[in-house]
């Protein structure tokens, strides 16, 4: 059976997204910025004639991916509780300073190996795995609202990708990623000019 047409979004920027603190289980609030990239998602998107009224909006429950969700759709979205974000343990609400000042990773480590290591951190096996099941409940077309890693994993499994296959996939915020038929295309929703602060 083929999967069904997916769309997947990271939320908006964030004020600890600004300042890169790691947010993993814990929240911020969007940015102007943020606000506006959602914005111009569900722009983008209502333009290719996605949204609402054909797509079933699923959400993880941080209030950075519903409050990305509504912004984009003006609905509420289904809320998804696999669409989390990867655990950040004892990293938890702290900035790449302190992280490095307290932690030490190797020279050149890849962000993938830099999650990896988080202690007490959910680790990517686990996540690996609520993302797998999920994507195997879906049965129709959908929007998937959710955050940086759980994007990449959940991308990396619908196109047939490995864990070692995580690194090479494109992220970003104000960037919408279509799938379908095991093909991966990334849709860019530029803000409208004076939209979002900077």
């Amino acid at each position: 059976m083929m999967a069904p047409e997916l769309y997947v979004m990271r939320h908006g920027e964030t004020e600890w997204n600004r300042a890169r603190r790691m947010q993993g289980g814990f929240d911020s609030a969007l940015t102007e910025r943020g606000r506006a990239q959602a914005r111009a998602m569900g722009r983008m998107l209502a333009a290719r004639g996605v949204g609402a009224g054909s797509h079933r909006i699923l959400s993880s429950p941080q209030g950075r991916a519903s409050e990305t969700a509504r912004l984009a759709f003006g609905a509420e979205p289904h809320i998804e509780p696999r669409l989390r974000e990867i655990a950040m343990g004892d990293w938890s609400g702290l900035d790449r300073g302190e992280i490095d000042a307290r932690w030490p990773g190797p020279p050149g480590e890849h962000f993938v190996e830099f999650y990896a290591r988080a202690p007490n951190g959910e680790g990517f096996a686990a996540l690996w795995a609520r993302c797998a099941a999920l994507l195997a409940d879906l049965d129709g077309p959908a929007i998937l609202v959710t955050h940086g890693m759980t994007s990449r994993v959940l991308r990396t499994i619908a196109t047939g990708g490995a864990m070692a296959d995580l690194a090479k996939l494109p992220g970003g915020q104000g960037v919408v990623f279509r799938l379908c038929g095991g093909r991966h295309e990334a849709l860019s929703a530029p803000l409208a000019h004076g939209e979002g602060g900077r």
